[in-house]
């Protein structure tokens, strides 16, 4: 009967510390079991092929909670000092892909021509905005193209809603859009750049959006904007994206290596901003068939 109690003097069974360190024993000296179950019909993906996407996720039910982890490309010995994180050529080929379809929409007339085709830059820049605002949005804000003076946001979400009316507001303190997007004439276009995107941080508008915002208008010609950083300030697509290719987590070494690989690149640093977000976005499209700019191919050390 001895054997019932344990070193606390208690019956083995009632003692929280002793009945949890034979429960331990036991587990580990079950076997583990690995199961894989197939679907009928289903066919197995090549590592190649795989998504090159990054961190895992969680799903919960009743029962038990799984994690899927997000599959990379496969490690095949693939190493650049630009971008240490990367251990895989085609996630260097699909990094390549992504910057040189986001040099692309730096260029004149940028993602949206309508905006450099509008004739009044007060309409013009109201338009900018709302798409860099509402993306998903941007049938409809080519078709039915809202007018500045109207100040009608009723096909905006709520949220979104607000934060038209804080950047309204924030236009209306400046005297006019062109006013408060081109702030000092003495500015240059990088320091415009700096300043204006750190003003128009309004409540609602990502870091993301405000990148967007002037990137646009800078591209169709309607400011003088030119980004010299990427500006990481908050943890989005663009951001986690390079943290991964760059292998920091400190803000200002992640400029630091953005600009070196931008230069390296032959690149605007402007790209890296929608680039990595793409590459490390799972889904994004990148086109793949077409070649790469030839610095960023020369850079990444592909093709």
């Amino acid at each position: 009967m001895s054997g019932m109690f344990c070193r606390h003097n208690r019956m083995t069974s009632k003692c929280a510390i002793c009945s949890r360190e034979i429960e331990d024993q036991l587990r580990t000296k079950s076997p583990v079991r690995h199961v894989h179950v197939r679907k009928p019909g289903a066919t197995s993906t090549p590592r190649s092929a795989r998504s090159t996407s990054g961190t895992g996720t969680t799903k919960a039910n009743p029962k038990r909670v799984v994690t899927r982890q997000l599959q990379r490309a496969a490690d095949d010995g693939y190493r650049n000092p630009l971008v240490p994180g990367l251990k895989a050529t085609a996630d260097a080929e699909r990094l390549a892909g992504a910057l040189t379809q986001a040099e692309i929409r730096l260029h004149p007339p940028g993602p949206y021509p309508i905006i450099a085709e509008e004739p009044d830059l007060e309409q013009a820049t109201w338009l900018a905005f709302l798409l860099a605002l509402a993306p998903e949005l941007r049938e409809l804000i080519e078709e039915t193209r809202p007018r500045w003076e109207d100040a009608d946001l009723d096909a905006l979400p709520e949220a979104k809603a607000r934060t038209a009316t804080a950047y309204r507001a924030w236009v209306a303190r400046a005297g006019s859009q062109a006013e408060a997007f081109t702030g000092e004439a003495s500015w240059t276009p990088e320091r415009r750049f700096e300043r204006v995107f750190e003003r128009i941080a309004l409540p609602g508008f990502t870091r993301a959006g405000r990148y967007g915002l002037l990137t646009t208008l800078g591209a169709a010609g309607r400011y003088p904007f030119t980004a010299n950083s990427v500006q990481f300030v908050e943890d989005d697509a663009t951001v986690l994206a390079a943290k991964r290719a760059l292998v920091s987590g400190d803000r200002m070494l992640l400029e630091r290596r953005a600009k070196d690989f931008a230069e390296a690149a032959d690149l605007p640093i402007a790209a890296l901003d929608r680039g990595f977000a793409v590459w490390g976005t799972p889904g994004e499209h990148v086109d793949l068939t077409v070649d790469p700019a030839p610095g960023v191919a020369a850079a990444l050390r592909i093709g």
